[in-house]
This record gives structure tokens, sequence and C-alpha cells, in this order.
């Protein structure tokens, strides 16, 4: 593939000038020369950026430099297939291959493919590739089993030659998210997006149907704080208003496909947003929204047996909040969609109001033409924080956050790791990264999103800015380090909540048996030893009651699970966020 690449890649002066025999590779300084001014060809494609033009130039140079040992070598890195990284593969890799001299070939694959090749990696020890974008929810497995690289190490030991001096680590928003309990940094944050609320502001705007809402439910139509209010909004949209501008609507969307998809839709904190973990930061302790409990950094148990809360009142909550609403006010079809076909439905105009939309879809949202656009290109949409159920308390996080990063494993080829480092920092440096965001709308830098291009672009993007420039920004947090390994456990999710939702079983039934599952996948990791770190320790079992009993999760049944609704308007909202700035 790189070859073919390659081979449909126009020459360079650099090219030319080492065909024709012209300074070529021999000389340092030509090459040099001549890589410079393809950096500066570059500089029109990087704009804009939070560097001047000489600043960009400067960093470009040192890449330059650093890459001199690694030229003509071929590197393989991947990552999921999102716009973030389409970029990344179409435009940078091809920008730092003609640049650097390195042949770099970044492939795109889905998510879970990802997630497989790391997995056959990590059990072969052979490398598939040089370096990996995967998701930071990873971090308590790479912490655990010692196979990946701390960065932290890296970059002061063994990569120190090779690690740039402008990466300007404080700049980065997730850092928090690849840092282990031990305090290193085992990834690098390359790309970010949360999963908030979505709602037709329009709708919501206006004031014939705020009076009916009102009148049928007696309090005001705004974001939904809880999800009382959010199923309220959704009965109201599905059954009373039922049509809007001759067309039928809906006051729910999401998807309910058999399919691994299905497992994200959970996992991406559905419990914690329900309220079933404990409070802190970035993740519950010692209970998270997994459901796994940890004491003293070894996993100890899922089931509520175990003192865990994947079956325990506020999980069964929220899987059952999942079947109703999906069955009740989202359209038909989409009980047979998975994340991928679900993802575009809003944007035809018929849905009301989402609870669990990523802001990747940003960009495919605000494109001209699209029922929810205005003729000026504003959205007639929002996004607005995600409401939370009955069992969530202050102090927790309010939802998911996905950080892709750059990850490096210790058997890899140290020569090609250090190429695939050089494009990692590349790809994440202030020479691109404002005009990355701007391509996928997944900011990582808060020097980008502070920028006046983004200010300016603002009013298009539904409340993005504002919510990335918020501080509650950090209320929105990725898996944590209480999951011992990622992929073994995620593939147990999508399985159980599909039979709840054809309704195999039930969802007491289906939550009881993802617990038993995940602590029989622990318990064997127990058993073998394989973890030196933090390994699962699984308790013994006691009654549930017992507990239900001690603080925190898992928390014993409420009374009453459907409290009084309460709404904000969205105005509003967005005002507090600008004064929190």
């Amino acid at each position: 593939m790189t070859e073919q690449k390659n081979a449909m890649r126009p020459l360079t002066a650099l090219a030319v000038a080492a065909a024709l025999g012209v300074g070529g590779l021999g000389s340092a300084q030509a090459a040099t020369d001549e890589q410079m001014a393809v950096a500066e060809q570059y500089l029109d494609e990087f704009q804009p950026s939070t560097l001047t033009r000489e600043e960009q130039l400067e960093q470009l140079e040192w890449f330059i430099d650093a890459a001199e040992p690694f030229r003509g070598m071929d590197v393989d890195v991947v990552s999921e297939t999102i716009a973030t990284h389409e970029y990344e593969s179409n435009v940078l890799a091809e920008a730092f291959s003609e640049i650097t001299g390195i042949n770099l070939n970044h492939n795109l694959i889905g998510e879970g493919d990802v997630i497989e090749a790391l997995q056959t990696e990590m059990q072969s020890g052979e490398s598939i590739y040089d370096g990996y974008i995967n998701d930071a929810d990873l971090i308590g497995t790479h912490y655990r089993y010692g196979q990946v690289i701390p960065l932290s190490d890296y970059m002061e030991g063994e990569g120190s030659d090779v690690t740039s001096p402008y990466l300007d680590l404080d700049d980065f928003i997730g850092l928090d998210a690849v840092t282990a309990p031990d305090g290193k940094m085992y990834q690098l944050p390359d790309q970010q997006f949360a999963n908030v609320y979505w709602f037709r502001y329009d709708w919501f705007q206006r004031e014939d149907l705020q009076a009916q809402f009102e009148d049928i439910y007696g309090y005001e139509l705004g974001v939904p704080v809880n999800w009382s209010a959010y199923e309220d909004i959704a009965e109201f949209f599905t059954e009373n208003v039922d049509e809007l501008d001759g067309r039928e609507v809906y006051g729910h969307m999401d998807y309910g496909k058999k399919d691994p998809s299905l497992g994200w839709r959970f996992t991406d904190a559905w419990l914690s947003m329900a309220g079933a973990g404990d409070k802190g930061l970035p993740n519950g302790l010692p209970v998270d929204e997994w459901g796994i409990r940890v004491e003293d950094c070894h996993p100890v148990g899922s089931d509520v047996t175990r003192g865990g809360a994947v079956n325990g009142p506020a999980a069964v909550y929220a899987l059952t909040k999942y079947i109703d609403w999906l069955g009740d006010y989202a359209p038909p079809s989409a009980s047979g969609m998975t994340f991928s076909e679900a993802g575009p439905v809003p944007a035809q105009g018929q849905i009301a109001q989402q609870i669990f939309w990523y802001t990747a879809f940003t960009a495919s949202m605000v494109e001209d033409g699209l029922p929810v656009v205005n003729e000026d290109g504003t959205p007639k949409w929002r996004m607005a924080p995600s409401p939370h159920g009955p069992y969530w308390e202050e102090g927790m996080k309010v939802g998911y956050q996905d950080i892709g990063s750059w990850t490096f494993f210790e058997h890899a080829d140290p020569e090609r790791r250090k190429a695939a480092w050089l494009y990692a920092q590349f790809v994440t440096s202030k020479v691109v990264s404002l005009k990355k965001t701007h391509e996928g709308l997944t900011p990582i830098r808060d020097s980008d999103i502070m920028h006046e291009s983004m200010t300016e672009r603002a009013p298009e993007l539904g409340g993005l800015v504002e919510f990335y420039r918020s501080p509650e920004r950090e209320l929105w947090t990725d898996t944590g380090t209480n999951v011992p390994d990622y992929p073994r456990l995620a593939q147990l999710w999508w399985s159980n909540v599909a039979a709840a939702v054809t309704g195999e079983t039930t969802p007491q039934g289906a939550m009881d048996n993802l617990a038993s599952e995940q602590d029989r996948v622990m318990e064997r990791l127990e058993r073998a030893g394989v973890q030196d770190r933090c390994g699962p320790r699984l308790n013994e079992e006691r009654s549930a009651e017992y507990w239900f009993d001690q603080p925190g999760a898992p928390k014993p049944p409420l009374d009453n699970e459907k409290p009084q609704g309460e709404t904000v308007p969205y105005d509003d909202l967005v005002a507090s966020w600008r004064e929190s700035m």
C-alpha cells in the first residue's frame, strides 16, 4: 500500500534533486534546504494557526533535522475512520512524508478493528503497526499489562532525541485521560469529542410549542436537566406535536441493532449518566461508570454481591429507560440501526432531541442545504450538557469524552517507533493543530479553542466552541483506570444489551449476566497473574443488602425514579458558560 501511495505522489524538488544526483541525500544541508522549500510550500495548507508563519517554519525545521536518520524509512500507523483522521491520512501524512522524507502510511479502519489489532499485537508480541491512535479508554489496560511505553519516560529517555521542544504538553486539554495511577502519561491525545445533548433550538423557541408544553407538563420547555424532563419532552414531540411543517417528528433518536457499536452506547458512560457509579473525577471512585469497584487500584468486582454496580438498581434503570425510549419515541427504524447508520438521522430534520449525541458529528450537521441549517449557514440546532438520571449526584462525571490518543508498544522496532513518534508529534503540533481542529472539530489544545478563528466560527457550530471554552468540559471524561482489560470486557456489553432490547431477557437479567461475565474475565486475569500492577483481586460475595447499606455505589433502589422534570433556558445556560470562562 505504501509503494502504491508513493507511486502516485508527485515528485518534489527534493525527489528531483535526488534522482538527478544533485545534492541528494548525500548532503544533509542540501536535503534540508530542499525540504525547507517544500515545508514553505505547505504553509498555506496549515492555516489558520496559532503560530506565525516564521514560527511554523521553525518547528518544521526541527522535524526535518530530527527525521534525518529515518529518511526513506516506511512507517505504518493506524486509526479509526473519522473526519479528523481522514484529514491526517489524506493531507498531513502526505505533508509529513514530503517534508521529512519518511514514507508515512496512515491507515484508516473501523474502531472495532483498531481494538482487534491492538489485542492481537498484545497477545502475539509481533508488530502490526508502528503506532496506534486508540481511545484513552484503554489506559487501565495499558498500565496493567506493561506492554505500552510510558511516554513520560520515553520523552526523557530513549525518545529524547526525537521529542520536540515545542510539544507544549501544558496546552493539551486531555492529559488526565492518558495518565495512569503511577502518574505517568502513557498516550498522547490526538483528537477528542464529547457525547452531549442535541436539540432543535428553533422548535424549542416557538411560543406555541412552549405554551402547549407548559400547559401539559406544568413547567417550561427548555434544555432538560434530568431524565424526567427528557422523557416528557420526548413524549411531547412524539405524541402531542406529532407533525411539524408537514413532516412527522420524533422526540428521541438512538440505535439498537445487535452490533459492537451497541456496546459503546453503554460503556461510554450511560450508567454514570443515570447515576450508577460514585462521585469523583475524572471517574467515580471506588465504583466507576462501568460499575467496576476498585480497592487500592485493584478491581474487586462488577456484581453488586462484590460491591460493584453493573447490575444494581441504577444500572437496570438506565437500561430500562434506553429500551423504553427507543421503542416509544424514536423512529421505528432506529432499533435496527448501528451507530454509524443512526448518526446522520437528526440532520434529516425530523428529530426534536437526542440525549446521547457525539460532537464528532458537528461537521456533518452544518453543511449547506440540510433541513437543520438556516439559509445564512447557522444551525437550527444546539448542543448542551446531557441530562442526568435520578441516581446521579453532584460531584459525579456528567458524560463521556472520546480521546483518541497515540500509543506505542515496548516490543516495536525502536527506529520505526521513533519515526512514528515524530509523526504523532507533527499531527498534534501547533503547526497544524488549529487547521486540523477546523477540519474535524475535535480540539486537543487550549490555544486552538481560544483562537479568534474559532470565535468567528462559533455561531455556525451550535455551542461547540462555548462548550470547549467552558471549564465544565472537564466533567466529560473517558473510561477510567478501573477497567483492567478494555478489549476483553467491552465485547461483553453489546450482546447482553441486545438480549434485553430484543426481549430475550429482562433488563435485570441482562445486567446480571453482564456482571457475572465481567467478573469471570477478571477472575481469569487474577488466576493467570498476567497483570503485574493493580491486577484484579475479586471480593468474596456478600448479600446485595450489605453493599446497599454502605456509602456510595451500589445504590439501593429509589422509591421514585421519576422526580419532577426540570429544564433550563438554553441561552441562560450558555451565558453561565461564558461567565465561568
